[in-house]
């Protein structure tokens, strides 16, 4: 069953699904600064554009292009920049 969730006022939109193996989500995020928690761990990936993150406990800016990954913990916030409309893959553990 597909689940349609939209934040930071329909900048940022996602389809939740049950992948083969994760529950899981893909998304498009619109240009913009955002923060976000976490409730479980998540693997994010970049289909195109690009994330520029600032991880849980790091003072230092991160980019992640397509193909690109990264994680966070469950219970933990995370920023993320957008400067051109980005298209990403999240996966929860």
């Amino acid at each position: 069953m597909l689940k349609v969730n939209e934040y930071f006022e329909g900048a940022v939109k996602s389809i939740g699904f049950q992948s083969e193996t994760l529950p899981a989500s893909v998304g498009v995020m619109a240009p913009g600064d955002y923060e976000f928690g976490t409730s479980q761990k998540e693997t994010m990936t970049v289909i195109s554009g690009a994330l520029i993150v600032r991880l849980p406990g790091e003072d230092d800016w991160q980019t992640f292009a397509p193909n690109q990954s990264f994680q966070v913990d469950a219970d933990r916030k995370f920023l993320v920049k957008v400067l051109v409309d980005t298209a990403y893959l999240c996966t929860y553990e």
